[in-house]
């Protein structure tokens, strides 16, 4: 059905064959300005879907881009969210937006992510990124639309390479068992992933037979012809009592030759000059206002720009990498140490290495690259990190060194429930590599941002946690955990090029934080630094403590440099790349001679700082001193697209956050010290008087048998009762307040001998006389008494 008006069931627009071939088209075009200018994006996939897209937004689907909540339109779900773009074309075109809006795709704030993120914009029906989910997303929304006695209809977009994720399977499997005849499957076959051709990666065919044996009626269509197309949803309209398959045979990077059938065309946008002969060969080049379009999209970066920079902490100067004339710093991304180690220490026969379709992003490709007789112990799992994470606890069972890698997001989250029921429980030797972490993973989105490892990975027994600050370092954790560490491990990483701070002369032992002192500005800024292993570092009597772990360790030494010029503040810094088992030593000692602790971490707030917190709090060497804790992360939130450094800086992540933080601390730890200061002096001013008579009777009365003698020896005859009966003094106030004062006035010296005495002679017999003359012979307590006189 063409897209209506859900209020008076009238066609809105109508599209013939032609016309959605014509759509298509200019969408492809649309697509290849918005992925140019957003300088990021998935080129290949967009464009091989492109057909489908026109057809289901324009043609097939019941909905309405003026209602977009309607109770009775049709749902639809892309499970293959890196194909966003063509999802957000596809709602342009139809009247949800202006579809040259989509030309801001990627940048920050803006509701076009990179993976969809249904509260951001309307006509996206589910948050998606993570392959493999959206089919299940689908088969729930299929049975509620019989629970709710509703005839819409469910799409589900795949790709072929997702079939490989397992839970996929399980979808298919609960489909076809509800025989949910209102959903239909779409899986774009473009016979391509990120790490080659499907069949090669992990090869999913039959899959016509597979879908058949799980109950699914299946249709082969070709997927860049119109009416092929279009005659596929209206058969998989009429199948009644089964999910339909449509199975639609597709070229990656579709309409720009040097696009198609090339892998690595999956994940890379064009630039302008792509972009241009990509338009020509469409058609396009002198239809679409791509001037405009780029203007538009420039207009709105510097306006986020403006906005992002309102919300920074200012200081005197620009402090950011690389913007004074002194102060300089390479960049390297984290991972190219990774993949460094595995590159040199490759050969050893034991090393086994496992890759989930980014082998390249994430650089463990190197652990094979040029090297063919490595190719024995390369093994590609595909997308399915689930079933490779037990491959490596199998590999580690039988004596192997297996290193899995894949995004950090995935490779703590997706197989969390693996990683602690088979390798963690069952202690085995194995790597796993989580890429990818922190928000400076930029505009691939929420989906993609690893933010929550360290809660996950840290709470795992028997798991070991790396996160290194730089290149170097990364190598050097690698190459440790790989061979001197035994049992599970996780080393994390970054994906952005980050500020390199250390180099073969720093100190590295593994389980023991470094300490990083600021010596003053260089020309270099890592020659602007010290550093020494904590256990070797003597007190500098520094004001502030920085503790931090990865990407934020280069951050904290450049709070450092603010701190000292802006505010003469010294700080030491404590690098804790070794997360568990953490440091608690340096840790301490930091909190208990600076008295004032920020942790810094580009992972959620808490996920490092509350174990250093937990380090401080549980120390007796800080029980009594007062110490000030600061917290540095992202609070609270999941991520969202833009740049890389445009997202440390929204994640209040940055060196100028963990400074004005630090600063803020520091100024209440010298409140507190200053309001100290002068309550003591007001209490040297005053008489202390009645603090000295309190005094005297604290430290005469310690035990309480000197109490209970002093007390029976200062009253009268029928005292001895009252002096037994201690707990009845309070009853009875106004006869023992008359007592005390008369003793206390009369005879203060002959109460003082006696104290003495009864210290000095057996207590014990004392009380036991007192008892006996009580119950039995009064006259005795009187010769008791006598003696005491004397």
């Amino acid at each position: 059905m063409p897209i209506v008006n859900s209020k008076t069931g009238k066609i809105r627009k109508d599209y013939s064959v032609e016309d959605l071939k014509e759509a298509a088209n200019l969408m492809r075009g649309y697509n290849l300005v918005s992925l140019a200018a957003a300088k990021s994006g998935h080129s290949g996939g967009t464009l091989s879907i492109m057909d489908i897209t026109a057809a289901l937004y324009l043609h097939v689907a019941n909905h309405d881009p003026q209602n977009a909540a309607w109770p009775d339109r049709d749902r639809i779900i892309w499970s293959a969210g890196h194909k966003a773009p063509s999802l957000y074309l596809g709602l342009g075109m139809a009247g949800y937006y202006n579809v040259e809006d989509v030309v801001t795709l990627r940048k920050l704030y803006a509701p076009f992510q990179g993976h969809p993120h249904w509260p951001k914009l309307h006509g996206v029906e589910a948050s998606t990124g993570s392959l493999g989910q959206g089919l299940s997303i689908a088969v729930g929304i299929a049975l509620a639309a019989g629970l709710d006695e509703k005839d819409y209809r469910v799409y589900c977009l795949m790709g072929d390479g997702e079939q490989q994720e397992g839970q996929i399977w399980e979808a298919v499997m609960e489909a076809g068992h509800y025989k949910l005849d209102n959903l239909c499957g779409i899986i774009d076959k473009n016979r391509l992933q990120i790490d080659g051709w499907v069949e090669d990666v992990m090869n999913v065919e039959p899959l016509v037979d597979k879908y058949k044996a799980f109950g699914w009626h299946v249709i082969k269509i070709d997927g860049h012809d119109m009416d092929s197309i279009l005659d596929g949803f209206r058969k998989a309209a009429k199948k009644k009592g089964k999910p339909t398959l449509l199975l639609a045979d597709t070229v990656k990077g579709k309409g720009v030759d040097f696009m198609e059938d090339v892998a690595g065309w999956h994940g890379k946008p064009p630039n302008e000059e792509q972009m241009w002969d990509g338009l020509k060969q469409l058609g396009l080049d002198k239809k679409l206002p791509v001037k405009k379009l780029f203007k538009k999209a420039d207009d709105y970066q510097k306006k986020a720009t403006r906005e992002l920079e309102a919300k920074q902490p200012k200081f005197s100067k620009d402090y950011f990498w690389n913007a004074a004339k002194n102060m300089k710093v390479d960049m390297d991304p984290t991972r190219k140490g990774f993949g460094r180690a595995l590159a040199e220490h490759g050969d050893n026969k034991k090393v086994c290495a496992l890759g989930a379709d980014i082998s390249g992003s994430i650089t463990i490709s190197q652990f094979y690259e040029g090297q063919p007789e490595r190719m024995d112990r390369w093994f590609s799992m595909g997308i399915a990190e689930q079933s490779g994470t037990g491959v490596c606890a199998g590999l580690a069972k039988e004596g192997k060194l297996p290193v899995f890698g894949t995004y950090g997001v995935f490779a703590s989250g997706r197989n969390l429930d693996q990683l602690r029921t088979t390798v963690c429980y069952g202690d085995f030797n194995v790597m796993i590599a989580g890429a990818h972490g922190g928000v400076s993973v930029g505009p691939d989105g929420a989906t993609h941002q690893a933010l929550e490892e360290l809660y996950q990975m840290c709470g795992l027994p028997n798991m070991h946690v790396e996160v290194p600050c730089d290149a170097v370092e990364t190598k050097r954790a690698t190459e440790h955990m790989l061979f001197k560490v035994k049992g599970p491990k996780y080393v994390r990483f970054a994906r952005e090029a980050t500020p390199v701070v250390t180099d073969k002369k720093s100190p590295y032992k593994y389980g023991k934080a470094n300490v990083i002192r600021f010596r003053g500005a260089k020309a270099s800024f890592k020659d602007a630094f010290e550093h020494k292993l904590a256990s070797q570092y003597k007190t500098e009597s520094e004001d502030i403590s920085i503790i931090a772990c990865g990407p934020s360790v280069p951050e904290a030494m450049r709070a450092a440099w603010i701190l000292k010029e802006e505010f003469d503040i010294e700080t030491r810094i404590l690098n804790v790349h070794s997360v568990k088992p953490l440091d608690t030593t340096a840790i301490v000692k930091a909190a208990a001679e600076t008295g004032v602790v920020v942790t810094a971490e580009e992972h959620q707030v808490g996920g490092f700082g509350n174990q250093v917190a937990a380090a401080i709090g549980k120390s007796a060497r800080v029980y009594g001193k007062p110490t000030i804790i600061g917290m540095v992360g992202v609070q609270d939130r999941f991520g969202e697209s833009g740049a890389p450094w445009e997202l440390v800086k929204e994640f209040e992540v940055s060196a100028e956050h963990i400074a004005a933080e630090a600063k803020r601390l520091y100024d209440l730890k010298v409140e507190r010290l200053v309001s100290g200061a002068e309550a003591k002096a007001k209490k040297a001013a005053k008489k202390p008087v009645k603090k000295k008579i309190a005094k005297k009777k604290v430290v005469k009365k310690k035990p309480a048998k000197k109490k209970t003698t002093k007390k029976k020896a200062v009253k009268k005859k029928p005292a001895k009762k009252k002096a037994t009966k201690k707990k009845v003094v309070k009853k009875k106030p106004a006869k023992k307040k008359a007592t005390k004062k008369k003793v206390v006035k009369k005879k203060p010296a002959k109460r003082k001998t006696a104290k003495k005495k009864v210290v000095k002679k057996k207590p014990a017999k004392r009380k036991t006389a007192k008892k006996k003359v009580v119950k039995k012979k009064p006259k005795a307590r009187k010769s008791t008494r006598t003696r005491r006189k004397r």
